[in-house]
């Protein structure tokens, strides 16, 4: 079976990538298993000091959970299936947020749903100016998951009923007014940025730590623009 993610380790720096981008990288059962192998070997391996996910193709990092498989299941009368999919996703979301060492997210592109869930919930998160954020669960009834409403609790004034409610689709300004992304970072600078962090991973400072990693995005970062969300909170 081919695999769906592309996983390496390069001067110290693990690079998770999501690899369906004619799926927009939507998250199966067993992508999701290759993800949890992937993150059990480096929890315990020294030569990875700090971790990097994004996803394959121009189109974004995740769409989010396979909901054509989950759906086929259902109607199947597979309930035990689906629920054996939400139990792995969220075990491999809790998996990547407690991490050992600092987790980088670049969220450049669609980043929905269950994406949001692999993403949203590390200590450095990116988002460009390509990214398109959002949990749409909702509108098909189901509540914002994969601690989707932990982080909207965590909102500015009632902003995470709003996008919860609304599946609200937030650009890379939204997204770190509301607390789900932290560096705004124009997707040509990737590449470099990239280069840097692995250039910190093998600098052999012992532990890494989570601040270092932050001031060498802060170096690629521009301030966002004005969100479109501070406008629409008074209303």
């Amino acid at each position: 079976m081919t695999s769906e993610i592309l996983a390496r380790v390069d001067d110290g720096v693990g690079h998770l990538t999501l690899d369906r981008p004619r799926a927009l990288n939507a998250l199966g059962y067993t992508m999701l298993g290759e993800i949890a192998d992937v993150l059990d070997e480096w929890r315990v391996d020294p030569t990875v000091r700090l971790v990097l996910l994004d996803g394959a193709g121009d189109r974004g990092l995740c769409a989010g959970g396979d909901i054509r498989e989950l759906h086929a299941s259902v109607v199947a009368g597979r309930q035990a299936e689906a629920r054996r999919y939400f139990r792995r996703e969220y075990a491999v979301d809790a998996a990547l947020a407690e991490l050992p060492v600092p987790v980088v997210t670049i969220m450049d592109g669609i980043t929905m749903g269950g994406g949001v869930g692999l993403a949203a919930h590390a200590p450095v998160r990116v988002v460009t100016e390509r990214s398109r954020v959002a949990m749409p669960e909702t509108r098909i009834g189901f509540t914002p998951d994969v601690g989707g409403s932990w982080l909207l609790a965590r909102a500015p004034g009632r902003l995470g009923e709003m996008l919860a409610l609304g599946a609200v689709t937030m650009d890379a300004a939204d997204a770190i007014h509301a607390g789900l992304a932290d560096h705004y970072v124009p997707s040509e600078r990737l590449p470099v940025l990239g280069a840097d962090l692995a250039a910190l991973a093998s600098a052999g400072v012992d532990p890494l730590d989570v601040e270092a990693v932050r001031d060498v995005v802060r170096r690629h970062a521009l301030p966002a623009p004005v969100s479109g969300l501070v406008a629409r909170r008074a209303a």
